[in-house]
């Protein structure tokens, strides 16, 4: 029996009841999961715009692919498996971009008069360490460390922090096994914290301490 709160199911209810034509529910999984997914995407494509574009994509995908879902697999692991494979499609692109004449003519895009972006109707909730919120200067410095970060450990630390996902949901997003979704997490921790040892050693390590292993 489903709550008549929307906001109280969970992820896989909604999808049910997205599936069943409960558009109601969709926005419940927008709100709650695309902040996570835009900084996910962000810290992969490195380019605001290009994240919200892509960003919009997963949603869309999300639409289109909903009969398709079914509850045993957890919807983060299954809407992330859609972001990232986004993300792995855009790096190829920007390679072959990437040998393309640097004299190409430069494309306008259309304009969108004065609309918001999707991202300003959503609450904004970035990486969920305490030292985030302290200073632009210091959210640089983290961004900047995590960006840093091999693309397989970056992916991993992103889901363990952004959505939450357990390592074993991990691997399954990412094709890995258990144990080597946790070295990468254990590596991209390691570096991290050698790179921010001057910003409150502390503080840092409490908080890499607990997405290790909360």
């Amino acid at each position: 029996m489903r709550t008549a709160d929307p906001s109280e199911r969970t992820d896989e209810e909604l999808m049910d009841e997205f599936r069943l034509g409960d558009s109601d529910a969709f926005e419940v999984l927008v709100t709650r999961h695309s902040r996570g997914l835009y900084n996910f995407l962000l810290r992969s494509v490195h380019a605001p715009a290009r994240a919200e574009e892509l960003l919009q994509e997963v949603l869309l995908r999300v639409i289109r692919s909903k009969d398709r879902y079914r509850r045993s697999a957890r919807f983060t692991t299954w809407v992330y498996t859609i972001a990232r494979n986004l993300c792995v499609d855009e790096s190829r692109r920007a390679r072959f971009r990437d040998h393309e004449s640097l004299d190409a003519p430069l494309r306008r895009r259309a304009g969108h008069g004065n609309a918001p972006s999707l991202l300003a109707t959503i609450p904004s909730d970035d990486l969920p360490l305490e030292l985030m919120a302290q200073s632009p200067r210091l959210r640089a410095r983290i961004n900047g460390a995590v960006l840093r970060l091999p693309a397989d450990q970056r992916e991993v630390f992103l889901m363990r922090l952004m959505a939450g996902m357990s390592f074993r949901e991990i691997g399954e997003t990412v094709g890995a096994p258990e144990n080597t979704v946790k070295s990468r997490m254990r590596y991209a921790l390691d570096k991290l914290r050698e790179e921010l040892a001057d910003l409150r050693p502390v503080a840092i390590g409490d908080a890499m301490e607990e997405a290790a292993h909360g």
